[in-house]
């Protein structure tokens, strides 16, 4: 039987049929995806610009340490404007230069009403500087600025410092929000303030491969307070890959001579009353002041068993991020590079030394100099309120360095801001001042670093 067609319709195969159904259904798809994108809300869009932006992956991101310096330096102003100084030095240090500057050189005859002058020279010729600024020490609101600048300053400093080791911008708004530290700087005026901005400048230099500029001011720091001395065996290990053992060793002893140039008044009158005041390493600590360890109780806390016990934990941690973090970038075993040190011999040679070299990089440099500070302050004898000056804007670079989630990175440097705003410190929050410091290294401590991958070596070739 012969099917009878209808002049409308056209045969069409089964092929023909299949084909413009899956085109149909391809449409069909497009359009329903087209319709959710449409529907999608607008604010995914904000969250992945604000993500990029974080992040450093667009070109507003480079705007965000300019604004934070703006925002900080406003914020500077009205704490000087708003907020009362509060003395608890300044007034002994302009005592006792006023002593230096009448003639006196003897530093066991240099007294304030805090007690006697513990500082190096650097920290003497500053303040010197400063008592004829400010008219004999009279015009602290004058000084004020002069430290509120000091401070603008050194955040510049940190600031650059993370630019070059890289640092996403999201870690940056942390620099800025320290109650203690702008009062350590614009509040306190304590002489922690020129120590740090020192030690900043002498760590930018060392990214910018400007050795000697970096150890002369490093010398520098060390000058106006021995708690930048915590950082010297770091520096003697970058030094040391990044120079070579005889420019390390130069380098080296020009921080010593640095020293005893700033001093020289002093030690020609009195060279062992000036060594013993100015880097006295028994000093006994007061446990009211104490923002550590208060915790563990007066009676340990004076106790000689317990300042050996954190002397012998500061060697051996501090031993153990040289031997397994900081040496482990030469690609070579620990003893290998030590005993021909210890003979005053390069245990590298040319080409090694220049592979080397070249791992000496920005973030090398600050995660190496900022890991032993930290290893320092956590087992230091006593810490006071204006030693947070040395860990504030260390923490949060090396949070960033631990591999955290960034809002772990901003609950700890919170909690840590907490502790040391607490006044007087109590057993809880000294407590939370170790604990912060000692998850702060662990971090550290657990994660390969991209920077102490060993270098490649080409043995077949040597």
């Amino acid at each position: 039987m012969i099917r009878k067609l209808s002049p409308f319709r056209v045969p069409r195969s089964d092929a023909t049929t299949t084909s413009l159904t899956k085109q149909a259904n391809r449409f069909s798809v497009a359009m329903a995806d087209k319709t959710v994108e449409r529907q999608r809300p607008a604010k995914q869009g904000v969250l992945g610009l604000a993500s990029s932006i974080l992040n450093g992956r667009h070109p507003a991101a480079q705007l965000i340490p300019l604004t934070l310096l703006i925002i900080d330096a406003v914020l500077c102003v009205l704490i000087i404007q708003k907020v009362p100084y509060t003395e608890i030095d300044w007034k002994a240090y302009m005592q006792q230069v006023t002593q230096v500057l009448s003639g006196e050189r003897d530093y066991t005859q240099i007294q304030g009403d805090t007690g006697p002058l513990v500082y190096p020279a650097a920290h003497v010729w500053i303040y010197s500087v400063l008592y004829i600024f400010t008219d004999g020490g009279k015009n602290i609101a004058f000084a004020q600025w002069i430290f509120a600048i000091l401070y603008i300053g050194t955040l510049v400093l940190v600031m650059s410092c993370y630019t070059a080791a890289k640092v996403p911008p999201y870690v940056f708004p942390m620099l800025i929000l320290s109650k203690r530290l702008h009062s350590i700087f614009i509040l306190r005026l304590f002489n922690d303030g020129f120590a740090v901005y020192w030690l900043w400048l002498a760590i930018y230099m060392f990214q910018q491969k400007q050795w000697s500029i970096g150890v002369v001011v490093f010398s520098l720091g060390l000058g106006v307070k021995m708690t930048v001395l915590l950082a010297l065996p770091a520096v003697a290990v970058i030094l040391f890959l990044g120079r070579g053992f005889d420019p390390a060793v130069r380098h080296l002893v020009r921080i010593a001579q640095v020293q005893v140039i700033i001093a020289l008044p002093f030690l020609y009158k009195n060279i062992w009353g000036y060594f013993g005041r100015a880097f006295e390493f028994s000093r006994q600590f007061l446990f009211k002041w104490t923002v550590n360890w208060r915790f563990i109780g007066e009676d340990v806390f004076l106790s000689k068993p317990f300042a050996f016990t954190l002397l012998g934990f500061h060697a051996i941690v501090l031993w153990s991020f040289i031997t397994k973090k900081y040496l482990r970038v030469t690609g070579m075993g620990t003893w290998r590079v030590i005993e021909p040190i210890l003979a005053f011999n390069n245990p590298f040679g040319p080409r090694d030394q220049t592979n080397i070299a070249r791992a000496v990089t920005p973030q090398y440099i600050l995660t190496t100099i900022l890991s032993a500070q930290l290893i320092g302050l956590l087992f230091a004898r006593s810490l006071h309120y204006q030693f947070y000056a040395y860990l504030a804007w260390a923490t949060p670079y090396l949070l960033w360095r631990s591999g955290i989630h960034p809002v772990l990175q901003y609950g700890l440097f919170f909690v840590q801001e907490w502790a040391w705003n607490v006044y007087p410190s109590t057993p809880l929050s000294s407590f939370v001042v170790v604990a912060s410091i000692a998850a702060t290294l662990m971090l550290v401590w657990r994660r390969d670093n991209e920077e102490y991958r060993p270098v490649k070596h080409d043995w077949a070739k040597k």
